[in-house]
Parts: structure tokens; sequence; C-alpha cells
């Protein structure tokens, strides 16, 4: 489990497509303190959860390996991931840490588009447009998950969103480069959901 709190931004150094395309082993390198990083471990990489398979240092920077599946390829953006492509990244959750988002499983339910940026003076505007199957998850004033970032949702319209960042979050997360045609890791809160289910099991 994760909180939406981007604590490092990492950079993929390595990239080697495996099994026909079907499966990506990314190193990503990461100012993270390598002897804390174990095989097995969960670090969530702009909101996907991914399994390091392996860690080491190189120079002054840590890096560790993790594989990206075909689910993975086909629900996410990982498939435009590259090299020097920038993630924001997040450990896993220790029982006894800050909650300082909102509860995030790491489990991306789809792609979100950037429909247009508006630069205010304290802060920046996104609005963005994803499917009405995960739209109807959205609602004002609640939380949501984009590419790892805890976010509140500031209108809704239809299938269309805004939010609103301020400039911390622009300055620490891939946030402060998104521009009009971006596409970005989309997940909806957990209790929404639950939320959803129960009202369709009680009509």
């Amino acid at each position: 489990m994760f909180t939406g709190i981007v604590t490092d931004l990492g950079e993929i150094v390595g990239f080697t497509p495996t099994a026909q395309g079907q499966l990506h082993r990314l190193r990503i390198a990461c100012r993270y303190d390598q002897t804390t990083i174990a095989d097995g471990a969960s670090i969530a990489c702009n909101g996907v959860c991914l399994t390091v398979v392996a860690s080491g240092v190189e120079g002054s920077r840590t890096w560790f390996d993790v594989d990206a599946a075909a689910e993975t390829l086909a629900l996410t953006t990982a498939k435009h991931w590259k090299l020097g492509t920038r993630l924001n990244l997040e450990r896993a959750l220790k029982i006894g840490d800050e909650l300082g988002g909102h509860i995030v499983a790491g489990h991306v339910d789809g792609i979100a588009t950037l429909v247009s940026r508006e630069d205010l003076p304290d802060m920046a505007r996104f609005e963005l447009s994803t499917t009405r199957e995960l739209a109807r998850f959205i609602a004002t004033k609640g939380s949501i998950t984009l590419d790892g970032v805890s976010l509140t949702v500031n209108t809704v319209r239809d299938v269309t969103f805004s939010v609103l960042i301020i400039p911390h979050t622009l300055s620490v997360t891939t946030i402060g480069g998104w521009k009009a045609g971006d596409e970005v890791n989309i997940e909806v809160d957990l209790m929404a959901r639950y939320a959803a289910r129960l009202t369709e099991m009680t009509v």
C-alpha cells in the first residue's frame, strides 16, 4: 500500500524488452539508500506498483531493476516509457508511517488524458478526461491518484475533471512537465469503488 506522497524522482537508465516485447526490464536510478531496498520490495513508479528484482549503486546514484509485464504495458503509460523517462517514486507504506495523502494500492485503473493546462499566479490548473467507466468514481473534493500523486479533485463535468497543483508539488514531481495531450496513470479512490459496488448490490 502507498499514500500518493512522492518521495523521489527516478529516471529510467536501462531498458531491455524481453519475451517478444511482452516484458520490459527497467533499471531506475534514484536517491534512495540502496541498503534499504530489498529484492521483492514494492516501489510505486508513476503510480504503478512494481517489484524490485535487483538493486545496486553506480557512481553516486542508487539503481533498482523492475519488470513491467504485459498487463502493465497494456493498461498504463508504461508502454510509453523509454530511456530518460522520469518517474514519481514512492516506497511501500510501513506500519506507523504518516498517512499524508490517501490509501493508494498502486493498481492503476487506466489512463487519463491532459486536456488543458492553465498556469496561475500561485498554482497550475489541469483539466483531464478519462473513460466513462472510471469517471463515475470521480467526485468533486474526492481523492484521486495521477501518476502516483495523491490529489484532490477540484471540479467534475461528465468524463472531464480538474485538479489544482501547488508550486511545491509542481517542483518535486513530474507534474511540472505535464502538457496538453499527455497521458497519465489514474487510480480512483478505493472508497469510491467500494461505495459504488455496494450501491450496485443493494439496488
